[in-house]
């Protein structure tokens, strides 16, 4: 079976009833994983949680179906999660589809992958497997997110405070999710007792914002602006920001400059293009002076070898978690550098 991200959440419920495997793919990690979540809480008997990582699972081709199968020899309840980049668990799905146990419930997040890639091909026409595929939201669609979420949580949230939270999570659902469940509990608030949040309110829990998040480390990196870096990283290092869920917004704005790229062609005008794509309140206007200056610095092939940078870091982070910051800190100097050549 195969989900597009429209249809994902009406078809989530049967799926999680009949499916065994399921692979969640595309550019929007964050959507992808809240996917996962999602049909771990539906699953009719979710049990024990066992966590794998995918460059573990290509290492050793054999865990997965070990895995999936030994539950079954005592009777308990199981659930398996798989973070992998990639196509690094194709050879752990192609073994374990070889057998002839039924597996207990997986849960294959893979960054970095697509609906097209070897390891979904494998899945999309099983009728006990599903295929999803998430793509970032603009900014329009993450506020309106936002603002389900506050609707649930017993919040009254208008548009401007919601479109806050969306931009100051990067258009990250689960950074999003974290910051308005932490509002309700600071209002005392719940859907039997709603309030209205003010901006004060949003100030006073908040752990993400224009100046604390991640944006300017972002527009530091991709704009070239060595200068600012150094001050830059150490303001990460300080606040203890997560070297991954730095990486991942890095990730979501050049998948925000590759849209820009294909609607504007080799000879568009920046520009002009942005200006439009803010008028359509399709971008955030703030974010307006960084993306003309990033699109300039990355177009075409240049784009490009910037996305297999980032695929390539991700993976090493992964696998080298104890050196995450380190490993990250290199990469960005490196981006940084490459992006002044560009300008």
């Amino acid at each position: 079976m195969k989900a597009t991200q429209k249809d994902f959440t009406r078809q989530a419920g049967q799926a999680a009833q009949t499916a065994k495997i399921f692979f969640f793919c595309g550019p929007d990690e964050a959507g992808a994983s809240k996917a996962a979540e999602t049909i771990a809480s539906l699953l009719p008997e979710a049990g024990e949680r066992i966590e794998l990582a995918g460059a573990d699972l290509r290492k050793d081709s054999v865990r997965l179906g070990d895995e999936a199968r030994s539950g079954s020899l005592f009777g308990d309840a199981r659930h398996i999660f798989v973070q992998a980049q990639g196509d690094e668990a194709h050879d752990s799905i192609a073994n374990l589809l070889d057998g002839d146990v039924e597996p207990c419930p997986i849960l294959i997040v893979a960054t970095g992958a697509t609906d097209k890639s070897r390891s979904a091909k494998l899945l999309a026409n099983r009728p006990d497997a599903l295929v999803a595929m998430f793509y970032p939201p603009d900014l329009r669609t993450a506020t309106a997110s936002v603002r389900n979420m506050a609707d649930t949580a017993g919040l009254r949230m208008g548009a401007d405070l919601a479109q806050r939270i969306a931009q100051g999570s990067s258009l990250d659902s689960r950074l999003a999710q974290s910051e308005v469940t932490k509002l309700a509990l600071y209002l005392d608030a719940g859907p039997e007792q709603p309030k209205t949040v003010q901006a004060e309110d949003l100030d006073a829990i908040a752990a993400i914002s224009e100046e604390d998040g991640f944006a300017p480390l972002v527009d530091s990196v991709l704009g070239g602006d060595t200068a600012r870096l150094a001050a830059e990283l150490r303001r990460m290092h300080e606040l203890d920001l997560n070297p991954v869920a730095v990486l991942l917004a890095i990730e979501r704005r050049t998948v925000q400059l590759a849209r820009l790229a294909a609607k504007l062609g080799p000879r568009g005008n920046v520009s002009a293009l942005i200006d439009a794509e803010k008028a359509a309140r399709r971008i955030f206007w703030k974010d307006v002076p960084a993306l003309k200056r990033q699109l300039h610095c990355w177009r075409g092939r240049k784009l490009e070898r910037l996305v297999e940078r980032l695929v390539a870091l991700h993976r090493e982070m992964l696998s080298k978690s104890q050196d995450a910051e380190l490993l990250l800190r290199q990469g960005l100097a490196e981006m940084s550098r490459f992006a002044v050549k560009q300008r």
